[in-house]
């Protein structure tokens, strides 16, 4: 099996979840023992990375920028960072040569006192696939599985990110599986 880590998963139009129309997910784990990622492209209206590191009793400036997002459905109680490749900790997975991802609570003090990532994005839950889950997924046209651009997941307005991911490749996201032709 060739592993996706590091890959834009896009739900197209024949999407069946209704929690996932038009989200891009970012891929950090795929492998024989399933696989996990964040989407990117939902922030959350009533939390903020301030709401989160005042709940962790982290001080912050006042100027600390960030939405937090609806990382997926699995474990919404627990917080998830990916961010990019200029800064480094101890318990982090390098997901691609230029995004890791953490959970460990030293990022977020980093953060809050100026020494953290330059790009990060903070999620609340994950998604994630049991084995075999995700590759059944895809064989039924739900996601299209791309390479990841770090632009689209830090510099991309979440509105767009959908689309983007999809244009990067040269794709039409709305237009994907509804040309029908006969060879």
């Amino acid at each position: 099996m060739d592993s996706l880590q590091g890959y834009f998963l896009i739900a197209t139009p024949h999407m069946s979840d209704a929690r996932f129309a038009e989200t891009v997910i970012y891929l950090c784990v795929h492998n024989e023992e399933g696989a996990m990622g964040l989407v990117i492209n939902q922030p959350l209206k009533d939390v903020s990375l301030a709401d989160i590191l005042a709940n962790a009793g982290i001080p912050y400036p006042d100027e600390l920028p960030g939405p937090v997002y609806l990382g997926g459905p699995v474990e919404t109680s627990h917080v998830f960072m990916i961010y990019s490749s200029d800064y480094s900790i101890f318990n982090q997975l390098v997901v691609s040569p230029g995004v890791s991802l953490s959970r460990d609570p030293q990022l977020f003090y980093d953060l809050a006192a100026g020494h953290g990532p330059r790009y990060y994005l903070v999620t609340l839950g994950y998604a994630g696939w049991a084995p075999g889950q995700l590759e059944a997924e895809l064989s039924v046209e739900g996601w299209l599985a791309l390479p990841a651009h770090e632009d689209i997941i830090f510099a991309t307005p979440d509105q767009h990110k959908w689309r983007k991911a999809a244009q990067a490749h040269g794709i039409d996201i709305g237009l994907f599986g509804s040309i029908v032709g006969s060879a």
